[in-house]
């Protein structure tokens, strides 16, 4: 398994605790990140949602599916943008970061093992011509 699968199954796991988390005890990470409680479903759809983010993410890692791994820097970034903006419009207390505090170590470790694996990839081709 190469670096960037590697990086991408860790992401994965993340994904699929948050999802466990989210559909069994979701005023749990509520509380935590500073939203109120809720019964509504929603939070479990978000955790369904992660369920299935995250089954992608460790299959592709298994497969080691370059291409996967580089089309998944852009919106784990936009993620990161996005929860940003929603603290800074107010419409989220600043302990929403808390759930994407990980998620720039999990994108650079993909970005770098990419781009390592690129480097590696040229070097061979022109080495064997």
């Amino acid at each position: 398994m190469s670096n960037a699968a590697k990086s991408i199954l860790a992401h994965g796991i993340y994904l699929l605790g948050l999802a466990v988390v989210l559909l069994t005890i979701p005023n749990v990470p509520l509380k935590i990140v500073g939203l109120p409680e809720t019964n509504e479903v929603w939070i479990r759809v978000v955790g369904f949602l992660s369920l299935v983010l995250g089954y992608y993410y460790v299959q592709e890692a298994r497969r080691d599916e370059t291409e996967f791994f580089r089309s998944t820097i852009l919106p784990r970034v936009l993620a990161i943008v996005f929860f940003i903006i929603f603290v800074v419009l107010g419409f989220a207390p600043i302990n929403l970061l808390i759930l994407i505090a990980v998620d720039p170590v999990f994108i650079l470790w993909t970005y770098f093992a990419l781009r390592s694996s690129q480097t590696t990839n040229i070097k061979l081709a022109r080495e064997s011509t």
